[in-house]
């Protein structure tokens, strides 16, 4: 009894002094008071015991995130858009939500604290092969295409795909030969499953554990990935493209062309009278379509629907978000630089269907720079030429919403119009 009553007094001197002391004093006391709430969160959250498991520090994460000055700390975002694609794109946020039952008493269970995520391992350099990227710079005359590709299988589509959409789609599927294996080209790990509105790190590591580099030497692949970094991702900044960079976009459509995939389009378009039947004046129209730029943000010339879908664009109006973001090879790419940091898949709408090492549709959750993706939906390892033919065959010939069928998947493409001539937004949703 008498060393708790010495104990009690020592720790009311002690308090005393630190209200009394230096002109540091205060600082001292608040920097204390909020090393305890934050103790107290990791506890809540069970971030300690992750920690033991991991061997890292809760003190390194909060450093990180404060050094970051794009970082949210799991605030919910207004919803407040101008554009229409932007308000499906969290409307299909708000139905995901409500499918999965999650009530508002359950988000606000955590009594003001905040959730501490998982500890994420050190994160493996990969070097990606650039070199070539330069050379895809120069002019036509001075570029160097890969052999026509060698076609399996009859180019020429059928009643049965010129009479619906779906058999279309898939037979896309089928051709696209550059197609990746995972487990061969690439290996990923979904990590764990989280409810839209959760705002716990679910997912321990990165999305993607490892990609080939084979996978960077692939001609439509590597001009793919050197158009992605031609772009501000700002929403409603004015885009510059120097004309080195429109010699990169020339170069992108024109290897393309050669692929299986964009043949077939062409063919199909053809027969649906929707594309020129000179195939010289068919690139000329790719081209326009995705990388002409428009208005978005309330800005001209900001945009384009190759930035949207593929590279994605950080909305500033009513609370930072991120706005497209669709594709698999920004995300890689994003997440090895370390600014995309994966939080884990959406739990699917029909229990027992939980994604794995060898799904190639996923609905995830991540960050970009600090700015929550609260749902998005990308397909992985497919070939660039297929995904842009998929959601140009889609806006020609499909509407909104487009119900088909993609080898095992069953996926609605949404495909949004700036007016009849323009995408405003396209990306796949994987259905029950």
């Amino acid at each position: 009894m008498d060393g708790l009553i010495r104990g009690l007094v020592d720790v009311a001197i002690g308090g005393n002094q630190r209200r009394g002391g230096d002109d540091g004093g205060d600082d001292e006391g608040n920097s204390r008071d909020e090393r305890s709430r934050s103790t107290w969160a990791d506890v809540v959250s069970g971030e300690e015991e992750d920690q033991n498991r991991a061997g890292g520090s809760s003190h390194g994460r909060r450093q990180n995130l404060e050094e970051n000055q794009w970082e949210k700390k799991g605030e919910r975002i207004p919803i407040r858009h101008s554009n229409k694609e932007d308000q499906e794109e969290n409307t299909y946020a708000a139905k995901v939500a409500e499918k999965q039952d999650f009530s508002e008493s359950q988000q606000e269970d955590n009594d003001g604290w905040e959730t501490v995520g998982k500890k994420k391992p050190a994160r493996q350099s990969h070097k990606v092969q650039k070199e070539q990227w330069q050379d895809y710079k120069r002019p036509a005359s001075e570029q160097h295409y890969s052999d026509e590709v060698e076609t399996y299988g009859n180019l020429e589509p059928s009643q049965l795909e010129l009479s619906g959409l779906s058999e279309a789609c898939n037979k896309l599927w089928e051709l696209d030969s550059n197609r990746l294996v995972p487990g061969n080209d690439y290996q990923i790990d979904c990590g764990d499953g989280k409810r839209v509105h959760e705002r716990a790190d679910m997912a321990e590591g990165l999305l993607f554990s490892w990609v080939s580099d084979e996978v960077f030497r692939k001609p439509t692949f590597a001009r793919f990935c050197s158009l992605l970094d031609n772009y501000n991702p700002n929403e409603g900044y004015k885009e510059v493209v120097t004309e080195e960079e429109r010699q990169e976009q020339a170069a992108f459509i024109e290897e393309i062309s050669r692929t299986p995939v964009i043949k077939y389009l062409h063919k199909y378009l053809v027969l649906k009278d929707v594309a020129p039947g000179s195939y010289q004046e068919f690139k000329r129209m790719l081209t326009s379509l995705w990388f002409d730029l428009y208005g978005r943000g309330g800005t001209s010339g900001s945009s384009s629907a190759f930035e949207h879908v593929f590279v994605g664009e950080i909305k500033q109006s009513g609370g930072e978000q991120v706005s497209g973001f669709h594709n698999w090879l920004q995300f890689y790419l994003e997440e090895a630089k370390g600014t995309v940091d994966y939080q884990g898949y959406i739990f699917p709408r029909r229990r027992g269907e939980i994604p794995d090492s060898e799904t190639q549709l996923l609905t995830i959750q991540f960050e970009w720079n600090g700015v929550l993706k609260s749902v998005s939906s990308t397909l992985v390892g497919v070939s660039p030429e297929f995904e842009l033919a998929l959601y140009t065959m889609c806006f020609f010939m499909g509407r909104e919403e487009n119900h088909i069928q993609l080898g095992p998947y069953n996926v609605n493409v949404k495909c949004y119009r700036l007016g009849n001539n323009r995408i405003g937004s396209a990306f796949p949703i994987a259905e029950s």
